[in-house]
C-alpha cells in the first residue's frame, strides 16, 4: 500500500530537519559577510568621541552579528531559486536540500527581530533603527528588489554593508554626524569594486541565472572599466578622514600603500583581462577594506595614548 501524501510530506520534512546541522545554520549567516561586518561596526564603536561601556560594546557588536546573520538567512531563503542555478551557491544549505525554506525564513526573522530589540532595549533605540533599516535594505530593497531588476544592483544595494560603522557610532553617542557618513562612504563606493570583481569571474554564472549583474549585461570590457573608476573615486575618500582630523599620518600612509595597491590590481585587471587576475583583485579588496579600518583604530589608538602621554600629571 503506497504511503498517503501527507505522510510522504511529513517522512521528507523529517529527512531535511535531520540532515541539517549547526555548520548549514553557520552557512546561513553567510559568516565571511558578517566578520567584516563587525569589524567595521566595531570600528565605528571606536571612532566615537563618547565611550561605551565595555559591556554594552560586546551587546553593540553581538545585535549587529545577529542583525547581519538574519539578512543573510533572508536572502538565501529568497534567492534559493537562483542559488540552485549557479555553482558557486548550489552546495549552499537550501538548495542543497539540507534546510527547508521556512525554516531559512523563521530562522532569519527571529535573528533580526531579537537583535534590533535587544540593541534597542540594552543601548539605544537610535541604534536599533539604523540596525532595522539595514537588515531591511539588505533582505528586501536588494535582494527581492534591486539584485533581479537592475545591474545598477549592487551599487545601490552596497548601502546594505556600509550602514555597521554608522550604527556602532549612533550605539555609542546617540546620535549621528559627519564622520560615520564618510566611513559609511568608503563601504559604498568599495563596495562595486569588490563585487564586480567576484561577479567577472562569475559571470556565467549569473548569466545562467539570469541576474543582471554589470558584466552580464554590459560586457566584460565595461565592467573592467566601471572596477577602475570606482577605485579612483575611492582612494580620495579614504583620506577625508585625515582632513576632518580624526586620523593621522600612521592611517595617511597606510590609506596610500593600500589605495596604490587597488588601483595597481584595477590597472592590471584592465590591461590583462582574464578571470585569475579578477579573482586575486577580489581577495585585495577583502584585505584592502580590513586593513583599512584596522589603520583607522591604530591610529585613533595611537593618537589616544600620546595625548595621554604628553598630558601633565
Amino acid at each position: 500500500m503506497n504511503p498517503s501524501p501527507l505522510v510522504s510530506m511529513a517522512t521528507e520534512e523529517h529527512l531535511i530537519l535531520h540532515q541539517s546541522s549547526v555548520r548549514d545554520y553557520v552557512t546561513l549567516l553567510k559568516p565571511g559577510v558578517m566578520s567584516l561586518v563587525v569589524f567595521t561596526g566595531f570600528a565605528g564603536l571606536m571612532a566615537a568621541p563618547a565611550p561605551l561601556h565595555p559591556f554594552l560594546q560586546i551587546i553593540t557588536l553581538l545585535c549587529i552579528a545577529a542583525g547581519s546573520g538574519a539578512g543573510g538567512a533572508l536572502n538565501m531563503w529568497y534567492d534559493r531559486d537562483i542559488d540552485a542555478l549557479m555553482a558557486r551557491t548550489l552546495t549552499r544549505p537550501i538548495p542543497a536540500g539540507r534546510i527547508a525554506p521556512e525554516n531559512a525564513l523563521a530562522f532569519g526573522m527571529i535573528l533580526a527581530v531579537g537583535s534590533v530589540c535587544l540593541l534597542g532595549l540594552a543601548v539605544n533605540w537610535p541604534a536599533a533603527f539604523m540596525l532595522a533599516f539595514a537588515i531591511f535594505f539588505y533582505a528586501v530593497i536588494y535582494t527581492q528588489w534591486l539584485k533581479r531588476r537592475t545591474p545598477q544592483n549592487i551599487v545601490i544595494g552596497g548601502a546594505a554593508g556600509a550602514f555597521p560603522p554608522v550604527i556602532g557610532w549612533i550605539a555609542a553617542t546617540g546620535s549621528l554626524s559627519a564622520y560615520p557618513i564618510i566611513l559609511f562612504l568608503i563601504i559604498f563606493l568599495w563596495t562595486p569594486p569588490h563585487f564586480w570583481a567576484l561577479a567577472y569571474y562569475r559571470h556565467s554564472d549569473y548569466a545562467r541565472a539570469g541576474v543582471p549583474m554589470l558584466p552580464v549585461t554590459a560586457g566584460l570590457a565595461e565592467t573592467r572599466r566601471q572596477i577602475l573608476l570606482y577605485t579612483y573615486i575611492l582612494i580620495p575618500i579614504t583620506l577625508v578622514p585625515v582632513f576632518m582630523h580624526q586620523a593621522g599620518i600612521i592611517y595617511t600612509i597606510v590609506a596610500l600603500l593600500l589605495g596604490y595597491g587597488f588601483i595597481a590590481g584595477a590597472r592590471t585587471l584592465a590591461r590583462e583581462a582574464n578571470d585569475a587576475t579578477a579573482r586575486k583583485l577580489f581577495g585585495y579588496s577583502i584585505f584592502y577594506l580590513f586593513g583599512l579600518f584596522a589603520f583607522l583604530m591604530i591610529d585613533k589608538g595611537v593618537d589616544k595614548y600620546l595625548q595621554l602621554a604628553l598630558t601633565p600629571n
